[in-house]
């Protein structure tokens, strides 16, 4: 059993998770989706580890599936109803609001939010409520001002308990926060993206009491050093489009994992433990957000979460990140970074 545990920021404070939480995207967001019981399998191992009164964090939204759809949500539904006893040892955050129709474009306006929440309401099902729901992305053209009072409204009407953000920069999140308090923003850390924008945030968010869900804290599986070249990845793994597992910038990028393999070694854990530890020290409030689809993974990465860093290990381990030069940027070299950090 794990043994460590935080409390969610927010209006959501007087919950306990797990320390390390539980993406589900890569369950449904691929060509083949991972069978139910293999998916139930791992969110089920997941809960069982963790101590009374504890809960899960599960991270889904309303577009993870191969069609942009709410398979995600709809996997996850099945499992409550064949799991009613797991519905209050989870806590649920859903993303939305992104307009499949134009690319994934995030779409604020008062009229999509709404539809996205009702979308995710209905493919979750009658069991479970959602706890927390966020914008995937930041829509600028309506503003962080409209955004928060059209989440608060909407969460007035019961649809969901409690608001976060994803992909803010510092100054959106203190400006959301004094509408309403932010519960959980959720970007992206890991030993490949820990920048200003990054570090801004944290500390803002560990001024407001704002937990900080950081996604992607194994470089999308790049880190645990178990990918030793794309030819390792299926054809059809939607990796393969992200610009740092392409040949011109693999090579660079495995001399940082190389270091966190010979780190991880000395210390006798694996390089996703000494990753989702790293992430851990970054904040007081910062939670690492690995996916899984694997029981066996699920539970490698919540142990990373009970794994303590000497001075020794993480100078050795932030002087290996420093020396590092990361290329390719964060997604697939196509403008889609032009919507982050708004």
């Amino acid at each position: 059993m794990v043994t460590q545990s935080i409390k969610l920021g927010g209006t959501a404070s007087g919950i306990a998770v797990a320390r390390v939480s539980h993406g589900l995207m890569s369950m449904s967001w691929t060509p083949q989706p991972v069978p139910d019981e293999v998916c139930f399998e791992a969110i089920k191992a997941g809960i069982d580890a963790l101590p009374h009164g504890v809960k899960a964090f599960l991270n889904t939204a309303d577009f993870y599936a191969i069609d942009l759809g709410t398979g995600n949500l709809e996997m996850l539904s099945r499992f409550f109803a064949k799991y009613p006893e797991y519905v209050d040892r989870v806590f649920v955050s859903v993303k939305g609001g992104m307009n499949v129709s134009s690319h994934l474009f995030p779409d604020g306006s008062y009229e999509f939010l709404k539809k996205s929440v009702d979308r995710s309401v209905k493919a979750l099902g009658p069991l479970k409520k959602i706890d927390l729901f966020e914008p995937a992305r930041i829509d600028r053209k309506v503003g962080i001002e409209k955004t928060m009072e059209t989440l608060v409204s909407l969460m007035k009407e019961g649809k969901f308990d409690h608001i976060g953000l994803s992909e803010c920069n510092a100054d959106t999140l203190r400006k959301a926060n004094s509408i309403h308090p932010v519960s959980v923003a959720e970007i992206e850390v890991s030993p490949f993206e820990y920048r200003e924008e990054q570090k801004k945030v944290i500390a803002t968010a560990a001024e407001l009491n704002i937990s900080v869900a950081a996604y992607s804290p194994l470089g999308h599986g790049f880190l645990t050093g178990q990918i030793k070249s794309p030819d390792d990845l299926p054809k059809d793994d939607p990796r393969l489009r992200l610009t740092r597992f392409k040949e011109e910038h693999f090579r660079n990028n495995m001399t940082l994992v190389d270091d966190i393999v010979r780190i991880a070694q000395k210390k006798g854990i694996t390089p996703a433990q000494l990753c989702i530890a790293w992430v851990c020290t970054t904040g007081p409030t910062v939670i690492p957000l690995p996916g899984s689809s694997k029981a066996s993974r699920t539970l490698e990465n919540l142990e990373g979460g009970d794994v303590v860093l000497t001075e020794g290990e993480l100078e050795e381990l932030n002087e290996a990140i420093g020396r590092h030069e990361i290329t390719g940027d964060r997604y697939f070299g196509e403008g889609i970074d032009v919507h982050l950090w708004q």
